[in-house]
């Protein structure tokens, strides 16, 4: 009986240890499957190359385009000089993953910033930056189209004259339609008090009646 004891805890635990490793075998498969068809569908969105590329030195480029690894919507695209001013003209366009931003105005030489916003697939918004360097172009410094500053002309020195003699002639208008209206009171309190003086003395008996005889 002892004999046959020992053998079959031996195999009872044999079979126990054959379990276990084919369970964890296939526990182990099973996560490398899952990992693997999972990836794919959790992968976000990412800016895979650009036009102009991010820190190189190009010639004043007409427009910016940055391709993505897969459709997006929603694109946004600023483009800045290194004082802050803007130089993109009018709305992005985005087909699938490609995005195409034009440049307003030709860009001087200089540091731009192009700073991006998107909505990849699953809907996450994405953004990023970058820098490049803009050489060799014909617009002078500072003179791009970001300053958005309008400045109106200094009047000239004849518009500034006329100016002067309205308000001069406004005021003397003003001035001469005060007097009168101060005379013509002064008129009226004349004639009233008059007036008055007037009443008063009819309303007075008159003196020096005749006396009776003797």
């Amino acid at each position: 009986m002892t004999v046959f004891s020992r053998i079959g805890a031996a195999t009872l635990s044999a079979t126990l240890s054959a379990t276990l490793s084919a369970t964890l075998s296939a526990t182990v498969a099973t996560g490398a499957v899952l990992a693997l068809t999972a990836a794919p569908a959790s992968a976000h969105t990412a800016l895979e190359s650009s036009n102009p590329k991010a820190r190189s030195a190009v010639e004043a480029p007409t427009e910016i385009t940055l391709k993505y690894n897969q459709p997006i919507t929603l694109p946004r695209v600023i483009l800045t000089d290194a004082q802050g001013g803007k130089h993109t003209a009018g709305a992005p366009r985005a087909v699938d993953g490609l995005v195409t931003q034009p440049v307003a105005g030709t860009l001087p030489n200089g540091e731009y910033t192009v700073g991006w916003r998107v909505v990849s697939a699953d809907g996450h918004p994405v953004s990023g930056t970058f820098t490049f360097t803009v050489k060799g172009s014909p617009a002078p410094a500072g003179g791009g189209a970001a300053s958005g500053v309008v400045t109106s002309a200094p009047a000239s020195p004849q518009a500034a004259i006329t100016l002067n003699r309205t308000t001069s002639s406004s005021e003397d208008d003003s001035g001469g339609s005060g007097g009168w209206l101060w005379l013509g009171l002064i008129a009226l309190v004349v004639v009233a008090v008059g007036g008055a003086v007037a009443a008063v003395v009819k309303r007075r008996p008159s003196g020096g009646t005749g006396g009776t005889g003797a």
